[in-house]
């Protein structure tokens, strides 16, 4: 039997509208899927009937399938001739250990290919409608992960992430919210700066949440958000504070509707 092939597949923040026509096309040839807990139902019912897939989700401080596990389902798959899709959140290579997963692959002999997606903080910021950069508010971003694996402490260089001309998008950080708004404040980012949280973003479900650095972590646990959650940290999201219509908000959940 041949050896088949792996497609390490982002499936963008949960509107199945924005996967891309390379990723549609890898699920409806694969032979098996296999998917982590961010991607969302509407993508997870695009997969054909025919379709095996097998479900390796992890979540902070529960992980039933650990990521060896996983690369070696990944491995035997495809030695066994099948077309696989490991179907991600997001983007693969974005806080998705899609590196990883590759390099098992790469190792085993197995062939792969990337097929990037439409990372969180590009489509949460979309469909709130502000920018991550924008001429006179933020000169450029940054993504970081405000999670480590098995709850190490951040190690982050908080100097340069207090920067007030940058935009700051974390990933994962809402159980740490509290020392990372003690570390930016501390390094300098004023208690003003706007923030929008997002929860469930570009989904039937998204919730978002408008307040300012000062308020941030009384607001995220009052806000009791359900599932994931991502903070743009920065004066652009004082756009979404102006369209929320109150500039001075401390606590302005706001349910969506689509």
């Amino acid at each position: 039997m041949s050896v088949g092939k792996v497609y390490l597949v982002g499936s963008g923040p949960g509107d199945p509208e924005l996967l891309t026509l390379k990723a549609i096309r890898a699920i409806a040839r694969a032979d098996v899927v296999v998917y982590d807990r961010l991607v969302s139902e509407r993508i997870l019912e695009t997969i054909g009937d025919g379709t095996a897939q097998i479900n390796v989700g992890k979540q902070a401080n529960f992980h039933p399938v650990p990521q060896a596990e996983i690369n070696e389902i990944l491995i035997r798959l495809g030695r066994a001739g099948r077309t696989v899709v490991r179907l991600k959140g997001g983007d693969p290579f974005i806080f998705g250990r899609g590196c990883e997963e590759a390099a098992e692959l790469e190792a085993a002999g197995i062939p792969y290919e990337v097929i990037p997606g439409i990372t969180a903080a590009q489509g949460c910021a979309a469909a709130a409608r502000i920018p991550l950069t924008h001429r006179g508010l933020a000169s450029g971003v940054r993504y970081v992960t405000g999670h480590r694996k098995a709850n190490e402490p951040l190690d982050l260089d908080w100097a340069s992430l207090a920067d007030p001309d940058t935009t700051l998008v974390v990933y994962m950080g809402l159980s740490n919210i509290e020392e990372i708004v003690a570390e930016l404040v501390a390094h300098g980012l004023p208690m003003s700066t706007p923030v929008l949280a997002v929860c469930q973003g570009t989904t039937p479900g998204e919730r978002r949440l408008c307040t300012r650095l000062a308020a941030l972590a009384d607001a995220a646990r009052e806000a009791a958000f359900s599932g994931p959650v991502l903070f743009i940290i920065g004066r652009v999201a004082g756009l979404a504070l102006e369209r929320s219509g109150n500039d001075d908000a401390t606590i302005d959940a706001i349910s969506v509707v689509a």
